[in-house]
């Protein structure tokens, strides 16, 4: 048991640490060609940070854990928005535009709703839909970057670095996702199947949490610089990424089966939550600490009600 918390653990710190370095270094790379920094954040630092889910997504799959898989995806999306964006926004206040509700916001609930029809056809996601989910990322991406408003040619004070050495910094960047990923599902696997906690709570809450930390870090860097587009764009391209590239690619390396109780209940929270973010910036234009506090609270009471029911 001490040696399954310690791989959590160390799991936890790698993926942190691992994080830091790719969004640093990808920020780098981003500015090298030109991105806005909703750009940056909706692709490069979304990316970036979904990486541990991809990693950890495939890892169990390919373990024998589906249900961790999905649950680490599902719940990342949820944890991204009633933690990272609670926790974030009661220290900065994050502002949105109506042409950010309208396309990026929108499409991010359009994909949430997409998936449901997938999932629920016989509780799998098979390979053909895995492609399906991941061509219309392709596009989304496509889209998004032959747009004018996304293709800025500034110098926000970043650190001048030679593309090589950023591009180094991404590739140790992911080698410490990746190595992360694995202590992570290896440990909590064995507590969970230790402790008679099902590997869907595990997924949903332990796992979810930790490969949501570079979101985390991200986002409360990119506040103390008054980055908002960054944090705004990191998290909605985050759970986008989900969905479309982590549910996607980790279908296509294995089907992927759907534990029953994720649609009867965690997709509906996924799914209430980014509709009221949806409500809460479209009323006000930004997320104000209050509303900051409601997100926040309906994470934690939802994962209260995981751990006692």
């Amino acid at each position: 048991m001490l040696i399954s918390f310690l791989l959590v653990a160390l799991g936890i710190v790698l993926l942190f640490y691992g994080g830091e370095l790719l969004v640093n270094n990808a920020k780098k790379l981003a500015f090298h060609f030109g991105m806005s920094p909703m750009a940056i954040g909706l692709t490069v630092v979304a990316f970036a940070t979904s990486a541990p889910e991809l990693a950890a997504a495939i890892a169990a799959n390919l373990k024998g854990s589906p249900d961790l898989a999905v649950g680490n995806a599902v719940g990342s999306n949820i944890a991204n928005i009633g933690l990272i964006l609670g926790i974030t926004a009661l220290f900065f206040a994050l502002p949105a535009t109506g042409r950010f509700l309208r396309r990026e916001m929108a499409f991010m609930v359009f994909v949430t709703v997409l998936a449901y029809p997938l999932m629920l056809t016989s509780l799998s996601l098979e390979r053909l839909e895995g492609l399906f989910l991941f061509a219309i990322l392709a596009v989304f991406l496509w889209f998004l970057l032959r747009d004018p408003e996304h293709q800025l040619d500034f110098d926000d004070g970043i650190e001048d670095a030679p593309v090589w050495k950023s591009a180094l910094g991404v590739a140790f960047g992911v080698a410490l996702l990746v190595g992360g990923a694995q202590a992570l599902v290896i440990g909590a696997s064995d507590v969970a199947r230790s402790v008679g906690i099902s590997e869907r709570v595990i997924g949903l809450t332990l796992v979810a949490i930790g490969t949501s930390l570079p979101e985390l870090a991200a986002s409360l860097v990119a506040g103390r610089k008054g980055e908002t587009d960054i944090i705004m764009g990191n998290i909605i391209g985050s759970n986008i990424f989900n969905l479309l590239c982590i549910l996607g690619i980790t279908s296509v390396v294995s089907p992927l089966r759907v534990a029953p109780e994720i649609m009867s209940l965690d997709y509906w929270v996924m799914l209430g939550l980014s509709v009221l973010l949806m409500i809460f910036l479209g009323l006000t234009g930004r997320l104000y600490r209050a509303e900051a506090c409601l997100l926040l609270a309906a994470y934690i009471g939802y994962s209260v009600y995981l751990f006692m029911a």
